[in-house]
C-alpha cells in the first residue's frame, strides 16, 4: 500500500503595494517548480512568523521597517499529486511601503506587479490563488469587489 506523503510546512508571503500583488518567477537553480510563478515563499526551519520574515529580507532585499503585515491566514494544505507532496502552506500578506527597493536574489529570474484579479492568467505554483484568497480579504478575483485591500 502507497505511504501518504509527510506534510511539509512552508510559507508563502505575497507583498502588495497600490492595491497590486508581487509575482516572482522562479528560476532554474532552485529545487522545485522553476519558471513558475509564485509568492516569497520557503521552508519552516523556525517559527512561521520569522521565517516569513527571513524569507522576504534573503529574497527582496526589504527589512522588516520595508513592510507592514496586513493578514495572516489560516494554513492550507496544498497536495500535488505529480510530485507527491504534500505542503502546508502558512500564507501572509504583507504591504511593502517603498517597492523600489526591492531586489531580487538567485532563487527568481523575473517580479511582475499584477492585480489579484490577473492572478490566474499566469503559471504559478500550485496553491497560490487560494494563499491569496485566505489573505486578501474580500473577493480578489473581481468578482463583486473591487480588487482592493478592505
Amino acid at each position: 500500500m502507497p505511504q501518504e506523503p509527510k506534510p511539509t510546512h512552508v510559507v508563502t508571503c505575497l507583498l502588495e503595494s497600490g492595491g497590486r500583488i508581487l509575482i516572482l518567477l522562479r528560476s532554474e537553480r532552485v529545487g522545485s517548480y522553476q519558471g513558475k510563478w509564485g509568492g516569497v515563499a520557503g521552508f519552516i526551519e523556525t517559527d512561521p512568523d520569522t521565517q516569513a520574515l527571513t524569507e522576504i529580507r534573503e529574497e527582496t532585499g526589504l527589512q522588516s521597517s520595508d513592510i507592514t503585515l496586513v493578514r495572516k491566514g489560516t494554513p492550507l494544505q496544498v497536495e500535488d499529486k505529480a510530485l507527491d507532496l504534500k505542503w502546508i502552506v502558512h500564507p501572509y500578506l504583507f504591504h511593502v511601503r517603498d517597492k523600489s527597493k526591492i531586489r531580487i536574489d538567485w532563487e527568481h529570474s523575473e517580479m511582475k506587479w499584477v492585480s489579484p484579479a490577473d492572478l490566474g492568467k499566469f503559471d504559478t505554483v500550485p496553491g497560490l490563488k487560494e494563499v491569496l484568497a485566505a489573505v486578501w480579504g474580500s473577493s480578489p478575483f473581481g468578482k463583486g469587489g473591487n480588487g482592493r485591500m478592505q
